[in-house]
């Protein structure tokens, strides 16, 4: 255990200073937190930044139920987050007692287990006792990424006296605390889910390689990578990446503007295609629309998540992951076999020039330059943010908006994102915890997922992480204009749907003590992140968008790009047939 996020209260003083006497005596990091909810996502952010379980500490009663919503996303992301909350002991249960409620049940719908100490108080269980269930609880952490929950009742006194404290560390210091659990997912071993359909496949024949967010593990991503870049070479299938797959721009066969390419209607082989999907589907309606309409076979392979990852409902899934795959059938293709010149190299070449196509029409209409629009920040900054540091995306129309507009740079740089239960909940607090444990991070957010987890900001007294906020404030949830909702009138639709909050950023920012500054063109975005990098601890950037005006731009940018690769690739074909 490397970092424990704690949360103040009273049943769980023995949990709290317990945590902060082995500070100094292990690696453990110790962060506290008012907010429980903000507590537990900056939990998750941890975890998934670091691929180690992270640990949560609160008291009892409602302190437990707002543990849900990052307990919910850590379920969908495959994040191991242990839940270690404080109850009440048996006697107090059911009578009217304070702070007393049925706690827990309140996690077990999304946690991967959940286990109990004596209903009593865990003052009856033996010393050894104690340690086999912080064993057994790690263990199955470690086995089974994802939530956990671990209710222990305390009988007061809460609060041992400093000669029992200093007794039970002096017996801490003399034993060995390492852990033999490996942090491995397992699968059954008379699992052969789909493994002679996926075997079928046929990397000769045309293919195209769809990769969605990653949901392994840190330690199990240079595997997949080293996978992935094999397979394309030898098939030569084209890569479509999500910017949240974890892969970097210097992965061959990447075709960066795929959706720009999918809208513009691109020639496709539909005799013998096969569709590989690894992971769950990106965050795009136009990638799902085509491949709902593609009569090509299709596969979706997990890194452990065994649920079903098909919202189409077109494809057969193998959860075992790509390396595993990748490691079972590579001796079927033998080193000197290279399809160079088969269809899907072919294929791959004529996607690749399209690719670049798109990458110089998005440079020569989208440039640094002037009025702020959402199309156009994300495409300037995926080329000035210094590719050092990671990148996290809230949900909504950030993400969107980098897939779409953002172009080969924006896999320069290791992005985070939370698409799991896809909210806006929590993201500042997952900012956070990916800052804390990586050091500088940038956070690219709308204004109402920034109000909705404001107190994220108060993770800011732990080590002072360098969370720098890009904040798009267009007036409320600017992705509703993007729904083509003219059924309701434009105040309906603010009222029902957008929700314009009068809320002063600068203000709340310096009442946190968060430096901000105010950017209201696109030229000065460099001295304003270079400013940001100067100071010490987290710091905000305020840009204003318009959402009515920046939903037409990307339409027209769209219907535009698409006319535009009509006419090359006409014009091309007519030299073609000239020069003959």
């Amino acid at each position: 255990m490397k970092y424990l996020v704690l949360c103040p209260g009273s049943r769980s003083g023995p949990l709290a200073i317990a945590a902060e006497r082995l500070v100094g005596l292990t690696e453990l990091k110790l962060i506290t937190c008012l907010d429980e909810r903000s507590a537990a996502y900056c939990a998750l952010g941890i975890a998934t930044a670091t691929g180690n379980p992270s640990v949560v500490v609160t008291t009892s009663g409602t302190a437990v139920a707002n543990l849900l919503p990052a307990a919910v996303e850590a379920d969908r992301s495959c994040q191991s987050i242990l839940f270690i909350t404080a109850d009440r002991p048996l006697r107090l249960k059911e009578c009217g007692a304070n702070q007393t409620v049925n706690q827990q049940e309140f996690l077990s719908s999304v946690c991967r287990f959940v286990e109990e100490g004596p209903k009593e108080g865990i003052h009856q269980l033996s010393e050894s006792k104690v340690t086999n269930l912080g064993n057994q609880v790690w263990h199955r952490l470690c086995q089974c990424p994802g939530p956990a929950h671990l209710n222990l009742s305390f009988e007061e006194p809460l609060h041992p006296s400093s000669s029992d404290q200093k007794d039970i560390l002096s017996e801490f210091k003399n034993k060995s605390q390492k852990s033999n659990s490996e942090f491995l997912r397992s699968f059954p071993q008379d699992d052969q889910e789909h493994s002679n359909d996926l075997s079928s496949l046929d990397i000769s024949k045309p293919g195209i390689i769809i990769a969605g967010p990653w949901r392994g593990l840190e330690k199990d991503l240079s595997a997949f990578l080293k996978a992935l870049k094999e397979l394309q070479i030898i098939s030569g299938w084209p890569i479509f990446a999500d910017t949240l797959s974890a892969i970097g721009s210097d992965m061959p066969g990447l075709i960066a503007n795929w959706e720009l390419l999918i809208y513009s209607e691109f020639e496709i082989p539909q005799k013998d295609l096969q569709i590989l999907r690894l992971g769950p589907m990106p965050a795009s309606r136009i990638l799902e629309t085509w491949l709902l309409n593609l009569s090509a076979r299709q596969i979706v392979i997990s890194e452990g998540d065994r649920r079903n990852l098909d919202p189409l409902k077109k494809s057969i899934q193998w959860s075992h992951g790509l390396s595993k795959w990748w490691e079972e059938s590579s001796e079927r293709f033998k080193p000197e076999i290279i399809f160079q010149e088969n269809k899907s190299n072919t294929f791959r070449k004529y996607l690749t020039e399209l690719d670049q196509l798109v990458e110089l029409w998005l440079a020569k209409n989208l440039q640094p330059h002037g009025q702020i629009t959402e199309p156009s920040l994300a495409h300037t900054l995926s080329r000035i943010l210094p590719s050092t540091f990671p990148l996290m995306l809230s949900a909504s129309s950030p993400i969107r908006d980098w897939i779409t507009f953002g172009g080969k740079k924006s896999l320069d740089r290791r992005c985070f994102g939370f698409r799991g239960a896809s909210g806006i909940d929590g993201t500042l607090s997952l900012g956070m915890g990916i800052a804390i444990s990586l050091g500088t991070t940038f956070l690219i957010t709308g204004d109402l997922a920034l109000i909705h987890d404001i107190n994220g900001w108060l993770l800011s007294a732990n080590h002072s992480p360098k969370l720098i906020v890009i904040l798009i404030d267009n007036s409320g949830g600017g992705i509703f204009n993007q729904l083509q909702l003219e059924e309701f009138k434009k105040g309906d639709l603010e009222k029902l749907f957008v929700m314009p909050q009068m809320v002063d950023f600068f203000k709340v920012a310096s009442g946190y003590g968060v430096p901000a500054r105010q950017v209201s063109c696109l030229d000065d975005l460099d001295s304003a992140i270079e400013w940001c990098l100067s100071k010490e601890g987290p710091s905000l950037i305020r840009v204003c968008t318009y959402p009515d005006k920046d939903n037409h731009l990307r339409l027209t940018i769209r219907d535009d790009l698409k006319e535009h690769l009509k006419k090359v690739i006409l014009q091309n074909e007519l030299n073609a047939y000239c020069s003959e």
